[in-house]
């Protein structure tokens, strides 16, 4: 591997400024196209296009805090006390995403294995933490604690997220399944005073959270400050949208910013197998969301979006634009994030005790 050249800061904000405005630009000329998601989707392709090109696209992750920080703001704001007893009655529904979650990492892994072959322990932790159904940046570290290649399993969830968060969206909305869950009640109105007390307790969550080494500190710690006070009943004040906006923009931008030169030229079989594979789970959660939107009696597009293999924040973003029943999704998420997050270590060691009993 070549050294990284050392770039000096005033040309890193350079080339953070000039990604921005990129993004910017592809973002309002897909609104205006009526793209879905054009805050998201727009930046995402046109920075992830500029980095496999070659072109110093920058995102500072500050920037993808703040928007993390963001949208776990405005995600929280939905839970309103009628939402969370509505919420709670989906215990059985939540489980059974879990059970499904842990299915497709199982299967995808299999997959991954079978592609790979798998012939060595670095080998098989590269394909189980690849495949692993959740955060990217959790489980390429996970996956190199326990002897996997880091590089493999970042441009694995690099890919399939690419896949999902175009794919999903697109799909939903050519189909015309959008707007079949109105936002629930909530703050209706932006208070300055309120906006500013909201955005610093906010804030403050997401920065207790990182102090405490809680991974996706920035969407957790503020999704769950947000969520217990409109849970509570204190409304402080709605969220604008062009916080939202910008959050979307910034979080395309970090999504983007994964693809590189390398990253096409990166084992091709290894992401064309992570490719196919995706679209395989894509087709198995589409059937397995008809079957539980039936029992659950939710709409199948909102079941959908809590099922996909998709990311935490980018699912709940879809969901939020295109009006899919937000606190739906966002519950789905959350409690598959910390079962994948705290199951996957453990469940990887025990697999492979398993295969050295068999083979001893």
């Amino acid at each position: 591997m070549q050294p990284r050249a050392v770039v000096l800061p005033s040309r890193r904000i350079a080339h953070a400024a000039a990604t921005l405005a990129a993004a910017l630009a592809a973002a309002l000329l897909f609104e205006r196209l009526h793209a879905p998601l054009p805050w998201m989707t727009g930046p995402l392709l046109i920075v992830g296009l500029g980095g496999v090109l070659g072109l110093p696209v920058h995102c500072p992750a500050a920037l993808r805090h703040a928007g993390q920080w963001s949208i776990g703001t405005a995600l929280g704001l939905y839970f309103t006390p009628g939402v969370l007893a509505a919420v709670a009655g989906l215990a059985p529904a939540l489980l059974a995403g879990i059970a499904w979650a842990m299915l497709m990492g199982w299967l995808f892994y299999r997959w991954l294995a079978a592609v790979s072959g798998a012939a060595t322990a670095q080998e098989r932790a590269t394909a189980w933490f690849a495949a692993a159904i959740g955060g990217a940046s959790e489980m390429a570290v996970l996956g190199e604690r326990h002897g996997g290649r880091i590089d493999g399993i970042a441009a694995a969830h690099s890919l399939r997220v690419l896949i999902v968060v175009l794919g999903v969206p697109f799909g939903l909305q050519w189909a015309g399944l959008h707007g079949l869950a109105p936002p629930p009640p909530g703050p209706a109105e932006v208070h300055p005073a309120g906006l500013a007390l909201l955005a610093a307790l906010t804030l403050a969550g997401s920065l207790l959270l990182r102090r405490w080494h809680v991974p996706n500190a920035w969407v957790l710690g503020s999704l769950a400050v947000a969520l217990l006070l409109t849970g509570s009943g204190v409304e402080l004040s709605a969220w604008p949208r062009p916080f939202s906006d910008a959050a979307q923009l910034l979080i395309g931008c970090a999504l983007g910013q994964r693809f590189t030169p390398d990253f096409v030229h990166r084992a091709p079989r290894w992401l064309a197998a992570v490719a196919l594979g995706t679209l395989a789970l894509l087709a198995g959660s589409a059937g397995f969301a008809w079957l539980l939107a039936s029992a659950a009696a939710r709409p199948w597009a909102t079941v959908l979006l809590g099922t996909v293999p998709g990311g935490m924040a980018e699912m709940c973003i879809t969901a939020k634009v295109l009006q899919l029943g937000v606190p739906t999704v966002t519950a789905f998420h959350v409690t598959r994030y910390v079962a994948v997050l705290l199951g996957t270590g453990p469940l990887f060691q025990w697999a492979e005790r398993r295969r050295r009993a068999h083979a001893g």
